[in-house]
């Protein structure tokens, strides 16, 4: 009986050895980040996702932060961020990746899925525009189409996204800044949503289906905040732009807005820069570490097989 018993003790055990050594991110599939309006992969040595890739892969996960236009449209950006994703997959010999979007990031990340699912296990939506802002309908509304205030704005814009470019080293990639600002209205991303709907719910404040009918994983989470630290001189502004919303909201997009798939929580006391750790990791004092969040939603990824 126990020459029976010791090969199935012994492969046990090298099961719960490779279960012990298995690094607590480290998904089945490379993590690609992919950032939102006005974003960047790096921008003068500071991390978009600030702290987070170094965060996720020092436990295990290997992980990539996509550079796609600041400024543009949804599906543009998507373009370029499936040949990031084809280069990636190159480089590891993956078979597909987990994406992981922040605001206009997510839109892009779920173009990605739809016109090349077999490409993606899973897309996470953080503080996505999935059904559009209130904030792009009134900047939108409030700038009439063709007129001297829409071409200065388009010059501003334009001027932003040059010194992005020119810090982050994407300096190359074309931008439009009124093409972005209409993929963000709650017109645009319905449009957007006829053609690529999956994980979108179809009710108003819903979840959407977990796993679509393109054979992918869909997850949300975002804040529901907008005035979270005294010492991060961005949440004034985010807590006025907060005011335009009938709902809670991060300061730029509303709680029902960002659902995509399984909601996994769309009430952290977070804004919309919170969310990405941003500006140097200052954060509500009584609320999770933005970054346990990532690693938490890694190891989400890596128990469901992905």
């Amino acid at each position: 009986m126990t020459l029976v018993l010791l090969p199935f003790s012994a492969l046990a055990f090298s099961s719960y050895v490779q279960a012990e050594t298995k690094g607590y991110t480290e998904t089945q599939y490379p993590i690609v980040l992919v950032h939102g309006l006005f974003g960047f992969d790096t921008l003068a040595g500071v991390d978009y996702f600030y702290g987070i890739p170094y965060a996720l892969s020092k436990s295990g996960a290997k992980v990539y932060v996509a550079q796609v236009s600041a400024t543009n449209s949804t599906e543009l950006r998507g373009e370029q961020l499936l040949e990031q994703v084809e280069n990636v997959l190159a480089v590891t010999g993956a078979e597909k990746v987990n994406l992981i979007g922040h605001s206009h990031g997510a839109p892009t990340a779920r173009y990605v899925a739809s016109v090349s699912p077999e490409l993606v296990a899973s897309v996470t939506s953080i503080g996505g525009v999935n059904k559009g802002s209130t904030v792009a309908d009134i900047v939108r509304g409030a700038v009439p189409e063709d007129s001297v205030v829409e071409g200065l704005s388009e010059k501003l814009a334009a001027g932003l996204t040059t010194l992005i470019g020119l810090l982050s080293g994407g300096s190359d990639l074309p931008q439009d800044g009124l093409a972005s600002l209409a993929a963000l209205t709650t017109e645009g991303s319905l449009a957007f949503n006829a053609s690529y709907p999956e994980g979108v719910p179809t009710s108003a404040c819903a979840d959407g289906e977990f796993l679509a009918s393109n054979n992918v994983y869909y997850y949300s989470w975002s804040g529901s905040s907008t005035y979270t630290n005294l010492l991060d001189p961005i949440d004034p502004v985010l807590a006025i732009l907060g005011l335009a919303f009938s709902e809670p909201n991060d300061g730029l997009v509303g709680h029902c807005s960002s659902h995509l798939g399984k909601v996994i929580r769309d009430d952290y006391k977070m804004n919309h820069l919170d969310e990405i750790n941003g500006l140097l990791g200052i954060h509500h004092l009584f609320e999770t570490d933005p970054v346990t969040l990532y690693r938490q939603h890694a190891n989400r990824l890596q128990l469901q097989g992905l």
